[in-house]
């Protein structure tokens, strides 16, 4: 069945095309539907130091066999034969932990080393080629891996959406749709699904609600947010193949007519009993609902919007959240239950899927210093200021400091004009107040900017329809205006900014679900408009927070009482929520600390929506406020820190990075320089190392000097003397190297040695070399090689020798 083959001079590829794909053909796999090749399953993590960014290198599977394109089952990891037949298991064991499977097969075309954690008792077993399972049998082994019963398939094997553009869900997502599945039909009526901002929550929602509708087991669903922009994002974006199918509740108007709903909570109920349109179908009419943002208003046992998911108690209900709430008074696990899938920032970054980040944090004097007002000293509007120290806490909340303002826009301004002046930027303050006189100190500092267009600083904030107009614009990569937002909350969440560049911190945050929700601005990546990456300018320590363990995991569930004892006046507010949103902020009682609440909360950011008159709801409850200027103000202090591979913050240069990378892969330079030395062409070994996060480009700006990789890495990690290129170039002209060549070969040599000393060892290993002058003058490549070398694997092993001249000073 097998060709007779001389298998040792095979490549990878050849022994995966004569030897592995036609032994699990013969299976009975279909090689159109249920195999597929080189399946990339990250992306690849972005590297930033500097102003320059770059992706590590990622391998794809080699195979991933699936039952249907929902269901994979195995994964299949190839080898050229010189390697055992299992020298590809523990890669392939990663690639099938992300797509969770139990069944992984190595092979180096002798046979496959077959991994089955159906089998306990002997986890891996060697089997002949011929002997690969049939589809049936990995099908049917996977399902009792998985305790599925026969009542559950048909949602479990109801296809995604596919358009036809061959976009499918990444791992994560199919991992989290499959879990959501799995739960709702072996009868669990409450979820939760934790995914960090940026990863794509709305389309996995969609394919949940895709699949059991028609599966035929969901037929009405609704979809509940707290937010316009969320609603209308869902229904011209993701949610479009819904089609006739789907209508936004609007108008207090459920219409029975429609299938799928879309619905502000707002929508839907309000504090009188002639606003509560929940009310007009019957409790059993949706069958599932899908909660967005669900540590918002929904989150708190005695929020009114509450009152919509017990109404509809009957239904499967799903939690869709990026930071689930768990505080004295509320919890997003005790209503759902624990998440029966979770991928966080972290996970997300180190995929490749969502945009690392570089902080600068900037210490102004008097937020560290305080200030105090000279005795009976009067603000701008006469009044007396009380007399006591005023600090960080303070400014911008109840003491407002014209010189601070402009410092900070001054700081930004200037950032800009050293990166890109046309970067998105979001600037977080303290209230619309705030947010105002930001954005007038922003333009004030920007006229060339403004003269431009005067959109180039906006506010955007709930209580402004001229700014809540742009924020489309602003976030819509196409559009260059708006490039500056002020705000205060109507941008903290759900706003998909894609190529948001800054984000600016002025806002005084304890809160750590607030603090990720306003981080997840940034994170997405954007590859066509080239972000990335993006900067956190922080003004109020607020970066602290990522040193808090709660950042990047699941927070500890901490409500114990019983609903009915949680009001029952003591003081519930958590420390994680007290961010003084009391004073000012738009947030309701939910998020405010406001524990004694006579009447029940609607929930969220009520600043960015209006009440169906169109009126916003007022800002914040009025505070004191004073206001002075006249104050010298100044910078004391600026580091700059970058997400380190563990997650944390580091500060460090990228000498640094790349010392403390290299020395995990080469202990000591003796290890390198053989690694380097026994690598036939350095392309690979350079490739190796850009996988590893080493950016040249970077690097040489940091030594200062052109080196060849070779000597950056010699220099930099091991602390060689650098020899410039041009200087090993001179080395080998002067051991006379050549002269047991033919004079043609000389001159190709010789004309390749120049290449070097110019512009580098790839350019030696380049294939279109010979094309180019001044080889042309000497004739055809063909020509070049017979002439001067005989064969082409002549000329190759005179490559090899010359390169290892250059580097036989090491």
């Amino acid at each position: 069945m097998f060709m007779s083959i001389n298998k040792s001079t095979l490549t990878e590829t050849d022994i995966i095309t004569k030897f592995i794909l036609p032994a699990v053909k013969d299976a009975g796999w279909d090689d159109m539907t249920q195999i597929r090749q080189e399946v990339k399953l990250r992306d690849g993590k972005v590297i930033v130091r500097g102003k320059v960014a770059a992706r590590k290198k990622v391998k794809s599977a080699d195979i991933v066999l699936y039952h249907k394109p929902n269901m994979p089952l195995a994964v299949i990891e190839a080898k050229a034969n010189k390697h055992e037949v299992g020298k590809g298991m523990q890669q392939g064991l990663d690639y099938a932990k992300l797509l969770d499977v139990p069944f992984v097969f190595a092979s180096n075309g002798d046979g496959f080393i077959f991994h089955d954690k159906t089998n306990p008792n002997q986890l891996e077993t060697e089997i002949r080629l011929e002997d690969f399972p049939t589809p049936l049998q990995l099908r049917d082994k996977y399902c009792q891996w998985k305790g599925y019963k026969q009542s559950q398939l048909s949602v479990l094997e109801q296809d995604y959406y596919d358009d036809g553009s061959g976009k499918s869900p990444r791992y994560y997502q199919m991992q989290a749709v499959n879990k959501t599945l799995e739960a709702i039909s072996a009868g669990q009526d409450r979820i939760l699904l934790v995914m960090a901002t940026g990863t794509g929550k709305t389309y996995t929602a969609f394919q949940i609600i895709w699949r059991l509708w028609k599966a035929k087991a969901k037929k009405r669903i609704l979809f509940l947010a707290d937010r316009n922009v969320l609603v209308d994002q869902t229904r011209i974006n993701d949610f479009q193949p819904f089609g006739t199918a789907m209508t936004k509740v609007e108008k207090r108007n459920v219409d029975p007519a429609y299938e799928v709903h879309l619905a502000l909570y707002q929508a839907l109920t309000g504090p009188e009993e002639s606003q509560k349109a929940y009310k007009q179908v019957d409790p059993n009419f949706f069958d599932l609902i899908i909660i967005d943002e669900c540590h918002r208003g929904s989150a708190a046992d005695d929020s009114a919007w509450r009152e919509i998911l017990e109404y509809f108690g009957s239904a499967t209900q799903v939690g869709l959240t990026a930071t689930p709430k768990e505080t004295d008074e509320v919890s997003n696990t005790d209503y759902f239950g624990d998440p029966v899938y979770t991928y966080s920032l972290k996970e997300g970054i180190e995929d490749g899927f969502l945009a690392p980040y570089k902080v600068v944090r900037v210490d102004i004097d008097i937020d560290l210093q305080g200030w105090r007002p000279q005795k009976d000293q009067k603000d701008k509007h006469g009044e007396t200021i009380e007399d006591r120290i005023y600090n960080q806490n303070d400014f911008d909340r109840t003491m407002v400091i014209d010189e601070r303002t402009e410092l900070v826009a001054r700081t930004i301004t200037n950032y800009l004009k050293r990166t890109d002046p046309m970067a998105k930027t979001i600037v977080f303050c303290n209230d619309i107040d705030h947010a105002e006189r930001m954005r007038r100190a922003l333009v004030n500092l920007n006229p060339e900017q403004v003269a431009k267009n005067d959109k180039y600083v906006m506010k955007i904030t709930g209580d402004d329809e001229i700014g809540k107009a742009q924020l489309d614009y602003f976030i819509d990569p196409k559009k260059a205006y708006p490039v500056i937002a002020t705000t205060s909350e109507l941008m903290t969440t759900g706003v998909d900014a894609k190529t948001c560049k800054l984000v600016v911190l002025d806002q005084n945050i304890q809160s750590m679900t607030k603090f990720k929700q306003i981080i997840g601005r940034g994170t997405r990546i954007d590859d066509k408009y080239n972000k990335l990456w993006f900067t956190i300018l922080d003004f109020k320590k607020a970066t602290e927070l990522f040193a808090d363990e709660r950042f990047d995991g699941i927070p500890e569930k901490v409500k114990v009482a019983k609903p009915e004892d949680i009001n029952n006046g003591k003081d519930n507010l958590d420390d994680d929520e007290d961010d003084q949103t009391g004073i000012d902020s738009p947030f309701d009682g939910e998020e405010s600390g406001d524990v004694n609440k006579p009447t029940p909360t609607y929930g969220g950011d009520t600043s960015s929506i209006p009440d169906d008159s169109g009126t916003p709801i007022d800002d914040a409850p009025s505070v004191r406020k004073f206001h002075v200027n006249g104050v010298p103000v100044t910078v004391i202090a600026e580091r700059v820190q970058y997400y380190d591979t563990d997650g944390k913050l580091v500060t460090e240069s990228f000498k640094d990075y790349t010392r403390k990378t290299l020395v995990k892969q080469f202990a000591t330079l003796d290890d390198f320089t053989k690694k380097w030395n026994a690598t036939d062409r350095k392309q690979a070994i350079i490739d190796e190392l850009e996988s590893l996060g080493v950016l040249w480009e970077v690097l040489e700006q940091e030594v200062g000097k052109e080196l060849d990789p070779f000597d950056l890495i010699c220099h930099v990690v091991y602390d060689q003397p650098a020899l410039t290129r041009k200087e090993r170039a001179e080395n080998v002209k002067k051991r006379n190297y050549f002269t047991k060549y033919s004079e043609t070969a000389q001159e190709v040599l010789n004309s390749l040695l120049d290449k070097y000393a110019d512009e580098g060892v790839l350019e030696i290993e380049n294939k279109n070399i010979l094309k180019v002058a001044p080889f042309t003058n000497i004739g055809r490549p063909i020509e070049i090689v017979k002439k001067g070398f005989g064969k082409p694997a002549d000329y190759e092993q005179a490559i090899s020798e010359l390169e290892a001249e250059i580097y036989r000073s090491a």
